[in-house]
């Protein structure tokens, strides 16, 4: 949340943050909500006073927007909001829908009247990443989900067990527009997140402040140079010192 008053200060967001214990105040952008501890039932619950056909955004608290072209992510959203055949949207084009795309990608094409190209996902290629939905998206896969899912890394096994309904349509843009970190990796929390978290007034729990010494982030912005990322790089770790 604090990432994106930082990148994306006048977003439309509401986020719904679920609890079973300890809540925090509700407010203009955040909103407390007790759910079962289960993965599927949690979503389920957050999303249960939502249409079908009204749109979210899905974003888990795995991951974080490290960077983010938000005048392009306007375009995509005001385009797919008046476009009903789109059930989906996702402005990070990354790993498998990049490095594989005869896998994760069908053939078909649209283009925007602005001309960014979107290409259709086969299956639930890249769910997890924080997109665009619509509330059914999700309500079809975590219904399908079992109540006992024994950890979250075991959720890309059972989703490509569960068939996506052909007419839902999820799209990816063709040109990538945003960089997210993951957050932890193995229960541990990541070098870039640990680092992102040092410089802000965020406490964290001692058992929390050692990082796993890795760097994960997905996506590549076009203007991103190898001397962009490397100033970048420097610069974080001067702020870390």
């Amino acid at each position: 949340m604090r990432q994106y008053e930082r990148l994306w200060p006048d977003h439309p967001f509401r986020f719904r943050i679920p609890y079973q214990r300890l809540r925090g105040p509700d407010s203009e952008r955040a909103e407390y909500i007790e759910t079962p501890p289960e993965i599927a039932a949690t979503v389920l619950r957050l999303i249960e006073d939502i249409d079908d056909e009204e749109w979210i955004y899905w974003c888990s608290d795995d991951k974080y927007p490290i960077r983010l072209i938000v005048e392009k992510i306007k375009e995509l959203i005001i385009y797919a909001l008046a476009t009903p055949e789109i059930s989906g949207l996702l402005f990070c084009r990354t790993r498998v829908t990049l490095d594989r795309p005869e896998l994760s990608l069908l053939p078909r094409r649209r283009v925007t009247p602005a001309g960014n190209v979107l290409l259709e996902r086969k299956g639930w290629y890249q769910i997890w990443i924080h997109q665009f939905l619509k509330a059914k998206v999700l309500r079809s896969l975590f219904s399908q989900l079992p109540l006992e899912i024994p950890s979250a890394k075991a959720l890309d096994g059972l989703k490509d067990q569960i068939s996506k309904p052909d007419e839902y349509h999820l799209f990816v843009a063709e040109q990538n527009f945003a960089v997210f970190g993951e957050s932890t990796k193995r229960g541990v929390i990541t070098r870039n997140c640990l680092e992102s978290i040092r410089r802000t007034d965020i406490e964290l729990p001692e058992w929390f402040r050692r990082s796993n010494g890795e760097w994960v982030t997905m996506g590549k912005l076009p203007e991103d140079t190898l001397w962009q990322r490397f100033r970048r790089r420097l610069s974080r770790e001067r702020q870390g010192r």
